[in-house]
């Protein structure tokens, strides 16, 4: 069963808002750079090792200049030309950002890249009176970013899509519209479109008169799949740029906020919220993210994360204020905050914990916000901690990772009551290489020679074998080691290995990896 089949059985009607920015390179580029005077704005870069049109204006396209077009016979065709390097980062970045300020309407956006965007609108039109009040909201909003933009609906993605991109002439209906296209809108390689218009199938309807099988026999599957999935036939699924969270809340304002300051009290109110719905489900948040959406069509996205669930609102704004006043780029209202939504992405249960009595567990919980405070300021990869590993490897028994990634921490192992530590505070990776005088064979060291120093042994300790893991052993012929707590004439302790044993390779060397304190 299709989706559009699921949706009617279920008595819901998806419903897709395609928009189609055909000159998003120029008027991204001309929001912070002024336009050449009489001169149409091209932008080129080295298609199979030739200068080539990427994109251009609408004084461009109205001269005759098309994308794909070789920039010799641009410049031939149009003597005074503009020609700018195409950036599609930058582009790919603008694009993004319009997408984050359609989030307005539906948590639903999905990017189309280079140039469009496709939004489910199911659900949301009520908010703004119907349809044609979310298309004349859009189209308000963009136009007071400079863009020019083509849109269109549909009951299924890619018909949206298609529509907003090939249609070009009114129909009575959506579904007419679709068969009038032409069967460019199946965006098939340039072969198999002339191959079908050399056919006589010069639209969608053609198409959709002949039987399935015989299309797919004659001009192949893929043909036959983008049918379907024009026509609602095939899933037409949407990759949202960011995945609906469990818990949102949002608040919307007729009369947009020009404060920061204001804007921060009502996302504490929108906090308490969602942490009190966080508490009726019996869960703690561990990621928090607050969206401002500016009255010019624009948003701002401030995102916050936890090392463990928490539904402690204070903790909450005390992190975001450490994200805003960190930011490099601060939060500008513009001409005013007119919406902002706070959605928890990243839920984990979290039930009542009882405090010991000595007050370990507070202690716990302040290291861990200080943890949390720092990550935020400095940056999630700069603030790590220290895990034990599942392996008896000196070198890999902890894990180094970041505080706000850090799984549940598993027990250092303790040493007995009254005994000295059997490993090094301070240990080399990798270890050091020595000269040893030791007994043979698998003898303890009698002497060592380190850093042009030699020492002398006059206590020793061990061996403590290591044997190299199996999987290891059986692929590149891993070592056995023979680790000795030795101490010196003037009384320092070393952690020294021999790496082999005699039976296993003929001269094994010795190396230093530790120092006791």
């Amino acid at each position: 069963m299709t989706d559009n089949a699921l949706d009617r059985a279920s008595g819901t009607t998806r419903r897709y808002l395609a928009l189609f920015f055909p000159f998003l390179p120029a008027e991204r580029w001309l929001r912070t750079a002024p336009r050449p005077p009489d001169a149409p704005l091209v932008f080129a870069e080295k298609q199979r090792g030739a200068m080539r049109l990427a994109s251009v204006d609408a004084a461009a396209l109205a001269a005759g200049l098309r994308p794909g077009m070789p920039l010799a016979d641009a410049r031939a065709q149009v003597g005074e030309l503009a020609v700018i390097a195409h950036d599609p980062v930058l582009d790919h970045e603008w694009l993004d950002r319009l997408a984050q300020g359609c989030a307005r309407y539906t948590p639903l956006v999905a990017l189309d890249a280079p140039d469009g965007l496709i939004l489910d609108i199911a659900g949301a039109a009520h908010l703004h009176d119907g349809e044609a009040g979310v298309i004349a909201d859009v189209e308000n909003r963009l136009a007071r970013l400079g863009m020019t933009m083509r849109h269109a609906l549909g009951p299924t993605a890619d018909a949206a899509r298609a529509l907003a991109r090939y249609q070009a002439r009114p129909a009575p209906d959506e579904a007419q519209a679709t068969r009038r296209l032409p069967v460019a809108a199946l965006e098939l390689d340039g072969e198999a479109t002339t191959a079908l218009v050399r056919a006589g199938l010069k639209t969608i309807g053609d198409l959709a008169s002949r039987p399935m099988a015989n299309l797919a026999a004659r001009f192949g599957a893929e043909a036959a799949m983008a049918l379907r999935r024009l026509l609602g036939d095939a899933p037409s699924p949407l990759d949202p740029r960011v995945a609906p969270p469990p818990v949102a809340t949002e608040r919307r304002f007729a009369e947009p906020l020009g404060s920061t300051a204001h804007a921060a009290k009502v996302l504490a109110e929108l906090a308490a919220e969602a942490i009190e719905e966080l508490g009726a489900r019996g869960k703690g948040g561990r990621h928090f993210r607050a969206t401002f959406f500016r009255s010019d069509g624009l948003a701002r996205t401030i995102a916050i994360e936890t090392g463990h669930p928490t539904r402690d609102v204070g903790l909450v704004m005390r992190l975001f204020a450490e994200r805003m006043d960190g930011l490099a780029d601060p939060l500008d209202p513009g001409f005013g905050f007119d919406m902002i939504r706070l959605a928890v992405p990243r839920l984990e249960a979290l039930g009542a914990s009882q405090l010991k009595l000595e007050g370990g567990a507070v202690k716990v919980a302040a290291i861990d916000e200080l943890a949390d405070r720092l990550a935020t300021r400095l940056g999630r990869g700069r603030v790590r901690r220290l895990r034990p590993a599942d392996t008896h490897i000196p070198e890999q028994a902890q894990l180094e990772l970041p505080a706000i990634d850090a799984p549940a921490p598993l027990p250092w192992p303790a040493p007995d009551a009254g005994e000295p530590p059997t490993r090094p505070f301070h240990l080399f990776d990798p270890p050091q290489p020595i000269e040893v005088i030791a007994e043979v064979p698998d003898g303890p060291p009698q002497r060592f020679r380190w850093r042009r120093a030699f020492h002398a042994v006059r206590r020793y300790e061990g061996p403590e074998r290591i044997a190299a893991e199996w999987w290891r052993r059986r692929d590149n012929g891993g070592l056995t080691r023979d680790y000795y707590r030795v101490e010196d004439a003037q009384g320092r302790r070393f952690w020294l290995f021999r790496h082999g044993l005699y039976d296993e390779k003929p001269d094994p060397r010795w190396y230093i990896h530790g120092v006791f304190a």
